[in-house]
């Protein structure tokens, strides 16, 4: 058993073990209670204390931060324009040196433009001074052959003139010359001038003979019959040559092809390859007057 004195009144009670343990449970668990009421409130203190504390220190941190960040941000901004006022200083000096530079070029280009305008003026003045000279020289030079022109026009026509006069001179002698002559003599006329050309260039012909026609056994004959032969005494060509003429005043005129049947019968009775008709009738003839015509019997 056990015994418990109460405090208020002295009184003294006994109890069992499983009482006893009650009671003191009981106690212990209002104390208990108590304690951790009590401490529960020095928790809720020493929190509050804490947090206020935590709160406090960590405001003093945040301040310290926001100094620190505020200081920084200031450092940062004081630097940022700094490097915007030295930038700007750069990109103006920049500018002005480059502009001074672009102004520098300008003013090198403006004189470069000024020397050359000059220089083009002065080459231009030279260049017209030039053609004017060389213009007046022509002129001067058209001058002198427009002179030169005229007094050659003028000798020319004089020299024209004089041989026209020649010529008229010339052809009334050959007209008068040919009406004192018979028709025979006229025809021997030109066999004399084609006799006398073919001995100024006999030399050329060393193996050959041209020789007249007399040869009359048929009933007719050329004029001239003309052979050439190699150093063997081979004949290379021959030709039977007819010479026609008349005198201006003859009433009826011939015609060359009034002649070609009677030469090709004589070319072929006298064996020559070729037969040649010299005339000087149908002087007008342009087809006559070119030249050698071949003709085709």
């Amino acid at each position: 058993m056990n015994e418990i004195k109460c405090p208020n009144c002295g009184t003294i009670f006994k109890i069992d073990e499983t009482e006893y343990d009650s009671i003191v449970k009981q106690i212990r668990d209002k104390e208990f209670e108590k304690e951790i009421s009590l401490r529960e409130q020095e928790h809720t203190k020493d929190k509050e204390s804490a947090i206020k504390l935590a709160e406090a220190h960590l405001r003093e941190e945040l301040t310290k931060q926001v100094t620190e960040r505020d200081l920084e941000i200031t450092n940062l901004k004081n630097e940022l324009k700094t490097k915007e006022e030295q930038t700007q200083s750069k990109l103006e000096q920049e500018y002005k040196d480059e502009l001074n530079k672009k102004d520098l070029e300008i003013s090198e280009l403006k004189n470069k433009i000024k020397l050359q305008e000059s220089k083009n003026e002065l080459e231009i003045q030279k260049a017209i001074t030039e053609k004017d000279k060389k213009i007046s020289d022509l002129s001067s030079e058209l001058v002198v052959k427009s002179k030169e022109f005229e007094l050659k026009q003028n000798s020319i026509k004089d020299s024209y003139e004089s041989k026209l006069k020649d010529k008229d001179e010339q052809i009334a002698y050959y007209r008068d010359f040919k009406a004192k002559q018979s028709t025979k003599m006229i025809g021997e006329s030109l066999e004399q001038h084609c006799s006398i050309e073919f001995n100024r260039l006999r030399p050329l012909f060393k193996n050959a003979y041209f020789d007249k026609d007399n040869d009359a056994r048929t009933g007719s004959k050329g004029d001239f019959i003309f052979r050439d032969f190699d150093d063997e005494g081979n004949e290379i060509v021959s030709i039977m040559f007819e010479m026609k003429n008349e005198a201006d005043t003859t009433a009826t005129k011939h015609k060359n092809e009034d002649f070609f049947k009677e030469l090709d019968k004589d070319r072929k009775e006298k064996k020559c390859e070729y037969a040649v008709l010299v005339t000087l009738l149908e002087a007008d003839n342009d087809y006559y007057n070119d030249g050698i015509v071949d003709i085709r019997i």
